[in-house]
């Protein structure tokens, strides 16, 4: 199990360039298996997460090219679908969750499709039933082979209406793919609109599906024969974004955060203007300026700030964890209130340690006494639960007095590209063990 070893207290400075969205990746690496044309995407990762996905496309049968470090082509002439039932197909599988997405593009190209349980963080229930409803929905029939295993089958996807009991993303996506090939008109109502889902819809109709709608919670799908191939190029990834303005505001470091799309961020930047980061927007980067203080707003009544979660586009959950280390050190109080996920918060344990003012209200909601860095973070040694948390932990660990020991940063690893080497060349100082 590799650890990272942290010196904390370092002043930070220089320019970023955050990596290509995690997220959108696996969507639109599944999205390959639409087509037996040739599909090239740009700005891909390297992350654990999605060097999984590729590697299980290759035992799929996918033909699979790099042509630069950050650029693959994609080809499905041929896939191996016995390999679907063999376990090594569910070993790989369900050692991430992107892998359920592989669903849709099967069921809508081949007729049938496999899928363990897939795996992914340890952040509470994390739900199948719309994906299933969806597919279901559209003629697909399921059967559970057992208690981590499902066969997904049809004679023929048809078009029609549904309302999904939630706006999953990757439900979202799976249902999507299935209906670009299904015959007739699709209409999904209650969709996410997160810009992954944007995007992968724009990969979709270039390769010549029919989608009206796009960026809002109707989509409408007209199904086509046949898709083709196309070129793709993912955005830059809006959790990275948010975890280096957090990074930069716990250090009191000025960080220039490269072409970061703003139209992507929703309200990312606004959250943490609330909480007192000055974010100075130059030319498609984001500047943050080294503030030895910061203050959380109040409530236009007085009360307490409180930071929720929230579909698309409300604030992602995925930057909760980041908000919530970045109080620590404010000046003022805040209510973090993690709707999504139960078990997100259960980290703060780590940051209590290293002396942060937190009172865990229950499995959802923290309030967080910033201590304006009268009192700094001490560096201790910890594990990382899971990704965001993980650098959480590590933006922690930055910002605290005295070293700190992060284990089990495989978690890191499957969200963020070679972050000890890119945060090493701003001033940091990780050591990889």
């Amino acid at each position: 199990m590799d650890t990272f070893e942290v010196t904390g207290g370092k002043k930070l400075s220089g320019e970023i360039i955050p990596q290509g969205a995690k997220n959108e990746a696996l969507q639109v690496i599944c999205a390959t298996l639409l087509t037996d044309q040739r599909v090239v995407i740009d700005k891909i990762p390297d992350i654990r997460d999605v060097n999984n996905l590729i590697a299980l496309m290759r035992s799929l049968g996918v033909e699979v090219e790099r042509l630069a470090p950050e650029k693959y082509a994609f080809q499905a002439k041929e896939i191996d679908l016995e390999y679907l039932t063999t376990q090594a197909f569910r070993d790989q599988a369900s050692s991430l969750r992107g892998s359920i997405m592989i669903i849709g593009p099967l069921l809508a190209r081949f007729g049938k499709a496999y899928a363990p349980r897939p795996g992914g963080d340890k952040i509470g229930r994390r739900r199948l039933d719309t994906h299933f409803y969806g597919l279901e929905k559209l003629g697909a029939h399921v059967d559970i082979l057992d208690d981590d295993n499902y066969k997904v089958h049809t004679s023929g996807l048809k078009g029609t209406y549904m309302l999904l009991d939630e706006a999953s993303v990757t439900g979202t996506a799976n249902i999507l793919m299935a209906a670009v090939l299904a015959k007739g008109k699709t209409t999904i109502f209650n969709a996410a609109c997160e810009p992954y889902l944007l995007q992968l819809s724009r990969m979709l109709e270039n390769m010549g599906a029919k989608i009206y709608g796009t960026g809002s919670n109707l989509l409408t799908i007209e199904g086509v024969e046949k898709l083709g191939g196309c070129e793709h190029t993912l955005l830059p990834d809006m959790i990275e974004v948010g975890s280096f303005i957090g990074m930069a505001a716990m250090t009191a470091s000025a960080i220039t955060i490269k072409n970061v799309h703003l139209k992507s961020l929703g309200m990312i930047p606004e959250v943490f203007r609330r909480m007192g980061i000055q974010i100075e927007e130059q030319n498609g980067d984001l500047f943050i300026p080294a503030q030895e203080h910061y203050e959380i707003e109040s409530f236009m009544d007085g009360s307490i700030l409180t930071i929720a979660d929230a579909p698309w586009p409300g604030f992602t959950p995925d930057l909760i964890s980041v908000a919530l280390v970045v109080a620590t050190q404010a000046r003022g109080s805040v209510l973090i209130h993690q709707k999504m996920f139960e078990s997100r918060l259960f980290f703060v344990d780590k940051l209590i340690d290293m002396g942060a003012k937190i009172i865990l209200c229950d499995p959802h909601r923290a309030t967080v006494i910033g201590q304006d860095r009268k009192f700094p973070l001490k560096g201790i040694q910890m594990v990382s639960p899971d990704i965001r948390a993980g650098v959480s932990l590590l933006i922690a660990a930055l910002s605290a007095k005295g070293n700190s020991v992060i284990q089990n940063i495989e978690q890191i690893d499957r969200g963020y590209q070679n972050i000890d080497e890119r945060l090493n060349n701003l001033g940091a100082e990780i050591i990889r063990r």
